[in-house]
Parts: structure tokens; C-alpha cells; sequence
């Protein structure tokens, strides 16, 4: 079958390549210190839970599309600038690879299969490899370095592996030559998020991190009003983080591990840590309370904490989070009482208007989004559309707004200093 190279294809290839390439590839290590980050050349194997891959919205049929003015996404409001940018000939198609084949995966081969072409997927456990190659049509590969070597076309790498071979991945992608789009969170440590930064510089390739949240409706207007000053003053919010991940999620998995999942603040609500960061701004004083209450002897972090921030605006703040909400999720909601009003947005995963005062801040409607649905438990909006049609623009204009990596690095270092200041 012939294969006309594509962006994404070329970088999942260049992921896989650094998966498989465990002899001679240099890794990042973790110890038990907060600071450790090394490329000098050990090996780490990743092994993603065991999934079902849903297939129903995925392409059988790779979709080329071309590359260009066609897609006009409009995005919801502008995202900070990358310190560093660089102007590149995009070829027509896009050439995209992923490297881990788990349960988010599939939202990405679905988009990259719109978007371009999907060449190569990799996963260490050859059965997730194969049913989402089964189910795209494209090459499955159980080690990176297979597949860097027989994938040359590769444009863009989606890195879709555990937390802690973040960094690991998007590193060597980008040492291949591939430009990268690394699931959330971007890494655990900020030592290895200014490496991969680095990496990104010195390869002059573009480094981005999936912000899918930043997409919903409701979330947009709320940092629409914020800055057009309709609120007024913001006295404080309050940030409430209710889910239920049962013990089943944590079992045969590397959720729950210290070095591969990070915290719940990593794995269940990066998202909305960064939603707060990009309303109210930086953080500057954090104090509160965080401990294990049901998942004792499963997990090597909390399930349930309590926070107090004051923003470097002057805002003040709450954050609560639990993965303890009975038998399913609770919601995702923000509260902000402000000079001229006050309002609330919740759901299970911030999508809806639950309260606003005075009326008409927000649109008439606003319908609920899709969440990630992975059968017995739910994840965040599902975005990934908005995000693919997003990435194409930043691929081919340096000025587009999209969550480049310094915005993901706030979030890696404002849930490192939570960690750090708030122990168990």
C-alpha cells in the first residue's frame, strides 16, 4: 500500500523510535529526588493499562487532507506565545506517529487521520499496537527504534505514554526531527520540562501540549468577561475537583505509580490546573492539607486534598480535589465572586453554566460536551477536534494561539510546588 508521508505520522514514528530504542537511545531517569533528569543513556519500559480500543469513530480509511487555508478553525481566545519559533515549509500532507497505543490514543488517531495521514502507531504491549494499526490502517511497531528506522517521512510525533516517559518521548522525537504533541501533563518535574524546551530549541521543532480543556463554550466566556473587565474586580474562586477513579482504574496499571503517574493532580486534573492558571494567572502562595483516605496500599500519592492560594494578581483562591466522589463523578466547577457579579460553571467536567449573576454574562446556550468515555470511568471533554485543527495553524504560522511549552510548564511547576509544599 502505498503511503504518502504526513506530519503526525513523522512524529509518532519519531516517538516510537525513543520507546523501542532502549539499548542505545538516552533516557530520562527518575529517582525518588525531585530534581533527577538524565539523558546520558539508560532504558525504561512503559507499560500503559490494558484497554479495549474503541474503534467506532476512528477512520478505517486514511483521510489525506490538504495542508492549508482550508482549515479555519477559530480559537477561543489567545494562548501565550512560545519563547521560540520557527519558521517551517510544511509539506502538503502531514505524516503523524504515536507512540503508546492506550486509552487516549484513539482520539488522536481520529484526528489525525482528518488531519493528515496516520503512518506508524507503538506500543511495548504488541496487542494495543496492533488493534489501533487494525483500526486506522496504519503500521503497528512494538519498539521505537524499529520504527524511526523504517519510518523516514514522519512529521509530527503525538506522545500518548505515561506521565513520567513524557519527557522521555517528546525528548527523542524531537532529537529525530520531528516536531511533537505531548498529551497532558506535559512531564512531572520541571527539570525535565526545561529539557524537552531545550531539546525543542536546539532540533528547531515545535513542541506543544494538548490543553483540551481550554476548548470548553462555558470556560472561554468566563476568560472573555474576566478580561474585558465585565466582572469587575475578582475578590476570590474557588476550583472543586470531584471525581471517582474506583480501585479497578488503579489495578495492573501504571496509574497509581509515584514515578509513571505523578499525583492525582498530574493524571486526573492537570486540565483544570491549567484552566486556573490561564484565568487568574500564576500562583504565588500555597498552603493546605492532602492525604490518602480509601486508596491506602494502591496508590503511592493522595486521593483527597485541600488548598489555599493567594494568585500573584492578589486573587485569592480554593482548590479542592478527591477521586472519592460515590460511584461516579461529582463535577469540575469554578466559582468566582467578583465586584460586578458572580459565577459558576461545573458539570462532571466544567461544561456547563450552573449559576450567574447578573443574567446574560453567557451565550443563551450552552450545549454539554462529550467526555472521554473509557467504559467504567469518564475523563475530561473530549476537545481533541479543536485541538488537531489548532495544531495544523500553529504548524504553519508561528503566531497562532496554542498551548505551546512554556504554558505547560506552569502547570508542571505549579502542581510540583502543591506537591512540595503540601505533603502527605
Amino acid at each position: 500500500m502505498n503511503r504518502t508521508p504526513s506530519n503526525f505520522a513523522k512524529a509518532l514514528f519519531l516517538s516510537l523510535c525513543e520507546l523501542s530504542e532502549q539499548s542505545n537511545s538516552p533516557t530520562i531517569q527518575h529517582s525518588n529526588k525531585e530534581g533527577d533528569f538524565d539523558l546520558s543513556g539508560s532504558t525504561s519500559n512503559f507499560q500503559p493499562p490494558t484497554s479495549n480500543i474503541p474503534t467506532s469513530n476512528i477512520p478505517t480509511k486514511r483521510t489525506l487532507r490538504s495542508f492549508g487555508p482550508n482549515i479555519q478553525p477559530k480559537p477561543a481566545h489567545p494562548f501565550s506565545p512560545a519563547s521560540a519559533v520557527y519558521l517551517t515549509q510544511m509539506p502538503t500532507t502531514l505524516h503523524f506517529a504515536i507512540i503508546g497505543c492506550g486509552r487516549i490514543a484513539p482520539r488522536h488517531a481520529e484526528q489525525a487521520a482528518v488531519a493528515g495521514e496516520l503512518v506508524a502507531v507503538c506500543d511495548i504491549i504488541p496487542e494495543r499496537a496492533d488493534a489501533l494499526a487494525a483500526a486506522t490502517g496504519a503500521k503497528a511497531y512494538y519498539d521505537a527504534a524499529t520504527m524511526f528506522r523504517e519510518e523516514k517521512n514522519i512529521d509530527l510525533v503525538a506522545v500518548c505514554t505515561p506521565n513520567g516517559l513524557h519527557a522521555e518521548h517528546s525528548a527523542m522525537a524531537l532529537r529525530e526531527g520531528a516536531h511533537v504533541l505531548c498529551e497532558k501533563p506535559m512531564c512531572l518535574y520541571t527539570t525535565e520540562a526545561r529539557q524537552m524546551m531545550y531539546e525543542a530549541d536546539k532540533a528547531c521543532k515545535k513542541l506543544f501540549v494538548v490543553k483540551s480543556t481550554r476548548y470548553n463554550p462555558s470556560l472561554i466566556a468566563l476568560k472573555n468577561m474576566i478580561e474585558e473587565n465585565k466582572l469587575g474586580q475578582v475578590y476570590n474562586f474557588q476550583l472543586n475537583c470531584f471525581w471517582n477513579r474506583p480501585l479497578a482504574y488503579y489495578t495492573n496499571s501504571w496509574k497509581g505509580d509515584a514515578k509513571l503517574d505523578g499525583g492525582t493532580l498530574f493524571t486526573q486534573f492537570s486540565h483544570y490546573i491549567d484552566a486556573m492558571l490561564w484565568i487568574f494567572g500564576d500562583v504565588k502562595n500555597i498552603s493546605g492539607y492532602r492525604k490518602n483516605m480509601s486508596h491506602q496500599g494502591v496508590i503511592d500519592f493522595e486521593d483527597t486534598g485541600v488548598a489555599a492560594l493567594e494568585m500573584e494578581s492578589g486573587v485569592l483562591g480554593g482548590l479542592n480535589w478527591s477521586v472519592n466522589s460515590f460511584q461516579k463523578n461529582m463535577e469540575v466547577s469554578i466559582t468566582v465572586i467578583a465586584e460586578k457579579g458572580t459565577v459558576r460553571i461545573a458539570g462532571e467536567y466544567m461544561n456547563r453554566v450552573d449559576y450567574s449573576l447578573p443574567g446574560g454574562l453567557f451565550p443563551e446556550s450552552h450545549k454539554d460536551g462529550k467526555a472521554n468515555d473509557y467504559g467504567f470511568y469518564k475523563g475530561s471533554m473530549s476537545n481533541h477536534d479543536h485541538v488537531y485543527k489548532n495544531l495544523m495553524l500553529a504548524l504553519e504560522d508561528d503566531d497562532h494561539p496554542f498551548t505551546r511549552a512554556s504554558e505547560g510548564f506552569k502547570t508542571v511547576n505549579t502542581i510540583e510546588r502543591i506537591y512540595q509544599l503540601i505533603t502527605l
